[in-house]
């Protein structure tokens, strides 16, 4: 037999320290509440009409640590009468270190509200479909035109806000 030197591995390139980093730690359920007045059974006349509310908010919960809610509010109505009530925070934290302020706002209020949306949308379906009603699903929601929207709104509010006055 032959002596055979073991080869080493490639060496593999070290990471780029200031390469930006956007990673989820957690998915959890914040807040949630389910309330049918009425039961499944009552009689309603025709079909509820479903009144949809999303928001977000983002808070730093430590260095480079994130927590993004996507808040979820539907209410179920024929006429006056509530059928059905959900309201969901939908959480998660997220690492995210080495991005600009402009970065930063959007991963906040795109990527990870788009990231929590699949959750939000499987805990809306179960929640309703074990209140004895059929499946809602969510519809898709363009975080990107909402993200928009805040950021003319801001830039708004910013131009009419008064010129600070400067006493030398």
């Amino acid at each position: 037999m032959t002596d055979q030197t073991p080869q080493t591995p490639p060496s593999q390139p070290a990471a780029d320290p200031q390469a930006p980093v956007v990673t989820p730690q957690a998915v959890y359920i914040k807040d949630v509440s389910f309330e049918s007045p009425n039961g499944p059974f009552a009689q309603f006349d025709g079909q509820p009409a479903v009144n949809l509310n999303i928001a977000t908010r983002a808070a730093a919960m430590a260095q480079d640590v994130h927590e993004v809610v996507l808040q979820v509010n539907l209410e179920a109505k024929v006429g006056d009468k509530t059928v059905w009530l959900l309201e969901l925070q939908q959480a998660g934290a997220f690492v995210i270190k080495n991005l600009s302020a402009t970065d930063l706002a959007q991963v906040l209020s795109i990527m990870a509200p788009n990231y929590l949306l699949s959750y939000a949308r499987s805990t809306v379906s179960e929640l309703v479909v074990k209140g004895g009603f059929p499946p809602f699903l969510l519809p898709l929601v363009t975080f990107e035109a909402l993200h928009a929207r805040a950021a003319a709104q801001q830039a708004a509010a910013a131009q009419s806000a008064p010129a600070p006055i400067t006493v030398n």
